[in-house]
């Protein structure tokens, strides 16, 4: 291994807490779909939807910047690995019952798109601070990938919203991870945190969806700021297999425990 590279995996924070995140988006996840499409309204277990479900959106955005960030050479390709669960997941992901006939496509485009923003985003700076671009070819590079945000987030789930929270990771978690013992840099640290739990405390409606957004948000923030280093490992890492096919999976099993029931034809 070269210095540079020692160097690079010397200052990469420890991950460990990915491990439990895995587990802990998979369960709010399934929790969330089934009280939304899958159990009958009578049990009136919508509350579970919107706080124990409302943890997994920015959990699965959370790990997808980190790993963006921090543990993977080529976060595009890791952009274009996410997006093929997603068209697995589509057609399952249709066929489940909503208020509205519009076409979306599902949380994995939201994850992948936000990724492949942030790092694209990440890179043009770089670039500009080393000399390689004027500052006004990046002016007019974030001004086209604002059109196209604008225009994509009526088409994914979690909409505009959901596209901004990676980047927003992104930045934030760079910038805690980053930041010395000066009083300064933590609190520039601290306000790059801001937009993050914004967007966050924006994207539900009631004061209890909002709640458990913000304080997931938050949690992670703090992992970022340095806490990584206290999470223990998890007991059992999860299955690559299951981790990759559960999301197009758990809704080909909805959909199809729907179709028995005549919920859907």
């Amino acid at each position: 291994m070269t210095a540079q590279a020692a160097a690079a995996t010397a200052d990469r924070p420890s991950s460990t807490w990915t491990g439990w995140g895995q587990w802990l988006a998979l369960v709010t996840m399934t929790i969330d779909h089934l009280t939304r499409y899958a159990l009958p309204t009578g049990w009136e277990l919508d509350w579970a939807g919107a706080s124990i479900g409302r943890i997994a959106f920015p959990l699965f955005a959370a790990m997808v910047a980190w790993h963006g960030l921090f543990n993977t050479r080529n976060p595009l390709r890791y952009a274009r690995r996410i997006l093929v669960i997603g068209l697995v997941a589509q057609l399952p992901y249709m066929m489940m019952p909503r208020a509205s006939d519009a076409f979306i496509l599902n949380v994995c485009f939201t994850l992948a798109a936000g990724l492949a923003w942030g790092a694209w985003l990440r890179d043009l700076l770089a670039r500009q601070r080393r000399g390689e671009l004027e500052a006004y070819w990046v002016v007019l590079g974030i001004a086209v990938s604002l059109t196209v945000w604008q225009l994509l987030g009526d088409w994914v789930e979690y909409g505009h919203r959901g596209l901004l929270l990676i980047p927003l990771f992104m930045l934030a978690m760079h910038r805690l991870h980053q930041a010395g013992d000066a009083l300064t840099e933590r609190l520039t640290a601290v306000a790059f945190t801001l937009p993050v739990l914004v967007v966050a405390g924006l994207m539900n409606s009631s004061d209890m969806a909002k709640s458990f957004t913000v304080a997931t948000c938050l949690a992670i923030l703090w992992l970022a700021a340095g806490a990584h280093r206290l999470t223990p490992a998890v007991p059992s890492a999860m299955p690559r297999r299951l981790w990759l096919a559960w999301y197009p999976g758990h809704f080909a099993l909805i959909a199809l425990w729907l179709w028995a029931s005549g919920v859907i034809g």
